[in-house]
């Protein structure tokens, strides 16, 4: 046995992951691919090795499709670490990890982050009441567990997913209460730039009509152009409530799924102070990167959802472009560049349909914002009046972004409510300075760290 310094070393094992190291294999490079989960697919293919012929009927044929993507994966030959929890990466591409309750550090000549998203926070009027979840939950416990509602169902926002889990549900037997949409269809008049470029994406397109056929003829209740969303309840939601025109309803709910999109995670790449730029498009930050996926540290590549939200396809393919890359190949990448484009081209008429409205994002003074440390909106406002210019000034103020889920639940909105109230830009106000751990280590674990071993062949 001996320490060895791997070729490329990749974090997360979704759709990104899983094809670039396919793609890297194919050239002979090492690879050791790190996963949080216990078998590969990622937040989209999650189970999907596991999952039976019925569950596959319900997640869908796109869900599907990644049992192959993950069998030849497991057959390439690259190293592949499940259960592995990332608690610090450096810029010199060490990648330090816990597994099995042990500390150990990896060496990469190059490294790729393939992490995937996790969704926008939607901080609204009720939000943190029992008996509200968001619609990626919803559908990793489905996925993971098989684990569906006992009674009906309220989802609201806006985006794909929450048609697709809807679509799931149905397949599933649940009941469907309604399903409260914030996008309109005028907002297609808005975004009629896109159109044209779209087509290019037609798949795509006919995908989601197919979703929003399959709600109608099953009947379901879709209201549409929802505005001043707001869970009700005392002690845990009771209905939701909004208005729509000059109208306010009230639906009876005592389960909420809430949406409004997916945003990268990037909490890797803040922590290598990597350069990000705000995007107005998708509403979020996203790290810098070459059109191979490199970043502004040489050697350090990001693909997939993690970089910026664009799918399964543009996840796989933007993999395998970050590969050739890496294996020194970019000659032979015409037709994966080619297939690139069509699959991105749906995504600015996606973004711009799906739009999440302000109120949404921005939240009024008394709703709470960070859920670890319970600070509001209001008080966040109340520290930019005392002179915090971002979220490293009302972080020490107010342990915003301190908690548990060390501000991903909480820093767009920090961000935005900071701007909106000082009437600047995101990209001025910045973002949480992430430092490691990224995941708890003890000192008893970082003390015995160990560097990787290959196990004998």
């Amino acid at each position: 046995m001996s320490n060895l310094v791997i070729d490329l070393i990749v974090i997360g094992a979704g759709p990104a992951g899983m094809s670039a190291a396919l793609e890297a294999r194919t050239h002979g490079l090492s690879v050791v691919v790190l996963d949080e989960q216990a078998s590969p697919g990622g937040q989209i293919y999650r189970q999907v090795l596991q999952a039976d012929t019925r569950c596959r009927s319900i997640l869908g044929d796109d869900y599907s499709a990644g049992a192959k993507l993950a069998a030849d994966f497991l057959q390439c030959g690259a190293r592949y670490l499940p259960n592995a929890a990332i608690w610090q990466v450096t810029p010199q591409r060490q990648v330090h990890y816990l597994i099995e309750g042990r500390a150990e550090v990896l060496q990469g000549r190059q490294l790729l982050i393939a992490t995937g998203a996790f969704e926008r926070p939607m901080p609204i009027p009720g939000w943190t009441l029992p008996g509200v979840m968001t619609a990626g939950a919803g559908q990793i416990l489905l996925k993971s567990a098989a684990l569906v509602p006992a009674g009906p169902v309220l989802l609201a926002g806006c985006g794909p997913l929450l048609y697709l889990l809807a679509v799931q549900y149905l397949r599933a037997g649940i009941a469907i209460e309604a399903l409260v949409d914030t996008s309109h269809r005028s907002d297609l008049l808005r975004a009629w730039r896109a159109v044209p470029g779209a087509l290019r994406g037609w798949r795509d397109l006919l995908k989601g009509m197919a979703l929003l056929l399959e709600l109608k003829r099953a009947g379901v209740r879709h209201i549409r152009g929802a505005r001043n969303l707001r869970v009700e309840g005392a002690d845990r939601a009771s209905a939701v409530s909004f208005d729509r025109g000059a109208r306010q309803q009230r639906i009876p709910a005592e389960l909420v799924l809430l949406h409004q999109g997916v945003v990268p995670n990037t909490q890797i790449s803040w922590s290598l102070r990597l350069d990000h730029e705000w995007s107005e498009q998708q509403l979020c930050w996203i790290a810098r990167r070459n059109p191979w996926g490199e970043t502004s540290v040489p050697g350090i590549f990001i693909a997939g959802d993690g970089g910026a939200i664009g799918g399964a396809q543009v996840a796989q393919l933007e993999g395998r472009l970050a590969a050739l890359a890496i294996a020194g190949k970019h000659a032979t990448a015409a037709s994966v560049q080619q297939a690139l484009g069509r699959a991105r081209a749906a995504r600015p008429l996606i973004d711009a349909l799906y739009r999440p409205p302000v109120q949404n994002r921005i939240p009024a003074d008394d709703v709470t914002v960070c859920r670890c440390e319970e600070v509001s909106a209001g008080a966040i406002r109340r520290y930019v009046d005392l002179g915090c210019l971002g979220p490293n000034q009302t972080k020490a103020f107010s342990r915003c972004g301190m908690g548990p889920c060390q501000g991903r639940q909480c820093g767009l909105s920090v961000t935005e409510i900071i701007a909106g109230h000082r009437h600047v830009s995101p990209a001025e106000v910045g973002y949480y300075r992430v430092r490691s751990p990224l995941k708890p280590i003890t000192l008893a674990q970082l003390a015995s760290e160990q560097p990787f071993i290959e196990e004998p062949s």
